[in-house]
């Protein structure tokens, strides 16, 4: 098939998928969105959509995880993290897990445009069932972009997929963390995203450490230069599989900030946009 090589002087880097030779089409109450590189996302028109938390989150499990062989990603939704790490981890077989069919649905349709089925399992379900994932299933790599809040905090959405995504319907931080220290593999890595306030930082701090995983890495995020963090990625290990006298700390990284005082964006964030086959 023909495609596009350049938007507005970017090289889209990355293979060329099948695409609409799969026989995908797009209904009139969806849209069909770029990215990685030549891969797209059918996303609702009025649904939830992929967030800078989502590139983030994709972005940060496969930079400080870059050999990862197997891969998970939990609450996937639509399956924007998981396309991401598809297309940056080429040789990677993935599993995701999503409770809502008509995200299901969605991130069936990007894999198959996309030409990844053979390697990317997408199961239906809530990811705390026993017969979701077993026992002996292990990942190097595991992501997840928990809901923020618990029901009643703040105003909530009429639209399923939209509440789903922000409110914690099945599963918190918690369910997040026992899911991945049970399913790391040996020196594995578990990459998430969670609000910075004081009082949510440390309830990602209190499940870690519930589930025995250690926080190895932190990264606080700032949307506009000036503000205070947002939202924070966590890098995460199980405890057993570091030296003792590593298991108490964690490094703090400098702020990522995603635009400047002046509302451009920030050239590193850039850089990040151009790490996962996105325009600068």
């Amino acid at each position: 098939m023909n495609a596009e090589t350049h938007f507005k002087g970017w090289a889209k880097p990355g293979i060329i998928p099948p695409g609409i030779a799969t026989g995908v089409t797009v209904e009139a109450h969806e849209t069909f969105d770029a990215i990685s590189g030549h891969f797209r996302l059918f996303q609702l028109r009025d649904g939830h959509r992929f967030s800078t938390d989502d590139i983030l989150t994709a972005w940060y499990g496969t930079t400080w995880c870059p050999t990862a062989r197997t891969a998970l990603d939990l609450g996937s939704g639509i399956g924007t993290v998981g396309m991401i790490c598809a297309w940056r981890l080429p040789g990677a077989k993935f599993v995701t897990v999503e409770a809502q069919s008509e995200s299901i649905a969605l991130a069936k349709k990007s894999a198959r445009y996309n030409g990844i089925e053979s390697r990317y399992e997408i199961r239906e379900g809530d990811f705390r069932a026993p017969e979701i994932l077993r026992a002996d299933e292990k990942f190097n790599l595991i992501t997840g972009s928990p809901p923020y809040f618990p029901l009643g905090d703040g105003v909530q959405s009429e639209h399923p997929q939209k509440l789903a995504c922000r409110f914690e319907l099945r599963g918190n931080i918690d369910d997040y963390c026992v899911t991945a220290a049970k399913h790391l593999a040996s020196g594995g890595f578990f990459a998430c995203v969670f609000p910075h306030e004081p009082a949510q930082l440390a309830r990602v701090e209190v499940a870690a450490k519930k589930s025995n995983l250690v926080i190895v890495r932190k990264r606080p995020v700032v949307f506009r230069e000036g503000d205070p963090a947002l939202i924070a990625l966590f890098g995460m290990m199980r405890a057993e599989d570091l030296p003792e006298w590593f298991r108490g700390q964690t490094w703090t990284e400098p702020d990522l900030i995603i635009r400047t005082r002046d509302g451009k964006i920030h050239p590193e964030y850039s850089a990040v946009k151009l790490a996962i086959g996105f325009p600068p």
